[in-house]
């Protein structure tokens, strides 16, 4: 009897586990990450933070745009993927999707420490500049499609 049980308990969790190493993956993203801003800034709104407030708003500025500018001629916004663009799903062109987003995260992460230690010697006009340059920079992605010609 101590068998019967054994063995069917090894054949359920054996068909378990079938039945999970054959569930096909969701599609993965091109565009991942933070993807847009919460606020645009006029030059006088920024004169009025403080330094720390202007740090934080340019770092969230280079997470979207590390996120977006190297795939726009993919996409502009989240949700498009490999099949949807009609690229072939192979294992290849998904590692290659793999290594690029693990380049990104690595790209940003290592520039966030970079910014962290070093940024805050910067000058708060500079600052201020390149905040606005940046949000133009992301305004114009809503413009991205004027450029496309059939």
């Amino acid at each position: 009897m101590k068998t019967k049980s054994t063995l069917f308990i090894t054949t359920f969790f054996l068909m378990i586990s079938i039945s999970f190493a054959q569930k096909k993956k969701d599609p993965v993203n091109i565009i991942s990450g933070k993807v847009n801003i919460s606020k645009y800034h006029s030059h006088d709104e920024l004169n009025k933070k403080t330094k720390g407030e202007l740090l934080t708003l340019y770092s969230e500025r280079i997470e979207v745009i590390v996120n977006i500018l190297p795939n726009i001629a993919f996409a502009t916004k989240p949700g498009v993927t490999m099949e949807s663009l009609g690229i072939p799903t192979t294992k290849e062109n998904k590692k290659a999707l793999e290594a690029n987003r693990e380049a990104s995260v690595g790209y940003f992460d290592s520039t966030v420490e970079f910014q962290k230690k070093i940024l805050p010697y910067s000058d708060t006009r500079d600052l201020i500049a390149a905040i606005l340059f940046y949000e133009e920079t992301l305004k114009s992605l809503h413009t991205y499609n004027d450029f496309k010609t059939d």
